[in-house]
């Protein structure tokens, strides 16, 4: 398998290929490489919701990857106080969520709580590696923040050995894996810049550890970003991955920034093209288009996208409460992305949660469907598309915080 986008696609299927140049070629960042030509609607998007968990605390973060080299992905959780992950049962149980059985990887590393983890096949042997960041406490913004590597034991299903960076930026809130040639390099991102109050002050320091040949030594520390002052969430565009580049995109307060690494040398630069008023807290990208939550923990889910009269920004919903999961990937057949993105709620103000797919129905980029993928059964705090049970359609996977749940919704969507 290989990890492409938001989508785990299975070796000898075709990938979900991103066409966006993001800056080399052209100002805006876009180019649409092919025309999205419909001759009817794409179908209305078909999913089983198949709880798999219904007795977790809180579900910062979730992740697909191949934890145990037979072939599947399976799927991993960052909880409370837990790292765990679900062994995929093939694809004829797949719809049996008790079928999903549930191993701990690590428990209790910090203090407070864990909050986010990357899993990735990095060496090719067919098993992910895992890194994690703990002590969440996001008002702590001098002692907060943890990073481990997990070193796995040869029974995967056993408890995984804890190596914990000696030395981190506060409140580490998100981080992904991203291949420098034949390297591999952990980015991680705090919430908040060291000594920061209320978003002001120092701004975000974004560092990039770079995997040593023995992974209990020193990881050396890059520095990519240093010019935000709250951020959210970041991605490695797919036309980044496909070109070989090692690059970035990062929301934030502050909007939309590219950081690549260039003989040697991190260089960021704002992407002036896409204009977010009050900020990003969400990014993700699909063909032709970026999807974006609007702010921070905010209420629109917003897509960027090229027609022939140039960049557009379209508000597809302003509906969300705290909206905070995103990705992007062709559920329908429909030969371009759709956007998918769950919302958590808010405690304090109860009102419906759960999961919507965006699908665009037109080759201008004006018209939009909505549908739901869950009403009010997931307060999703997060979620990743991928193929779970190799029927070639990507499946979505999602926790919830205020619902305390797993769920994988298997496609069964029609042509």
């Amino acid at each position: 398998m290989e990890l492409t986008g938001n989508l785990v696609v299975r070796s000898g299927s075709p990938p979900s290929v991103n066409p966006m140049n993001l800056l080399r070629t052209v100002p805006c960042c876009f180019l649409l490489l092919q025309k999205l030509a419909f001759a009817a609607d794409p179908p209305e998007p078909k999913f089983r919701g198949v709880t798999i968990d219904d007795h977790i605390q809180i579900g910062y973060g979730v992740a697909v990857a191949d934890v145990d080299g037979d072939g599947s992905p399976d799927v991993l959780l960052a909880d409370k106080k837990q790292y765990v992950w679900y062994r995929n049962p093939g694809a004829a149980a797949a719809a049996d969520g008790a079928a999903w059985k549930k191993f701990l990887i690590a428990e209790n590393l910090t203090e407070k709580d864990n909050v986010c983890l990357a899993a990735q096949d990095l060496d090719g042997d067919g098993k992910c590696e895992v890194a994690v960041g703990a002590e969440w406490n996001p008002a702590d913004t001098e002692k907060s923040g943890a990073v481990f590597y997990l070193i796995p034991p040869a029974d995967r299903t056993q408890k995984w050995g804890p190596v914990k960076f000696p030395s981190v930026e506060p409140t580490t809130h998100r981080m992904r894996w991203i291949r420098d040639g034949r390297d591999s390099l952990l980015l991680v991102t705090p919430l908040h810049g060291r000594g920061n109050k209320n978003g002001e002050g120092a701004p975000v320091k974004v560092l990039a550890y770079r995997k040593p040949a023995d992974v209990r030594s020193e990881w050396p520390a890059e520095l990519v970003d240093e010019s935000m002052h709250m951020t959210h969430n970041f991605l490695i565009p797919a036309a980044a991955r496909g070109a070989g580049e090692c690059q970035v995109l990062i929301g934030g307060r502050e909007g939309l920034r590219r950081a690549k690494r260039d003989t040697g040398v991190w260089k960021s630069e704002p992407v002036p093209s896409i204009v977010a008023p009050a900020g990003i807290g969400e990014i993700r990208d699909g063909r032709s288009l970026l999807a974006s939550v609007e702010p921070m923990h905010g209420n629109r889910c917003v897509a960027y996208y090229t027609a022939s009269d140039g960049l557009k920004r379209t508000v597809l919903t302003d509906k969300l409460t705290e909206g905070h999961a995103l990705a992007c990937a062709d559920l329908v057949g429909a030969g371009s992305d759709q956007i998918v993105v769950g919302w958590r709620g808010n405690p304090q103000k109860p009102q419906p949660v759960g999961i919507k797919v965006f699908t665009l129905l037109d080759t201008r980029g004006e018209k939009w469907r909505e549908s739901s993928i869950d009403d009010n059964e997931m307060g999703c705090e997060d979620l990743v598309v991928a193929d779970l049970n190799a029927d070639g359609k990507p499946d979505v996977v999602a926790s919830g915080r205020s619902s305390h749940n797993v769920k994988i919704y298997l496609n069964e969507t029609g042509k």
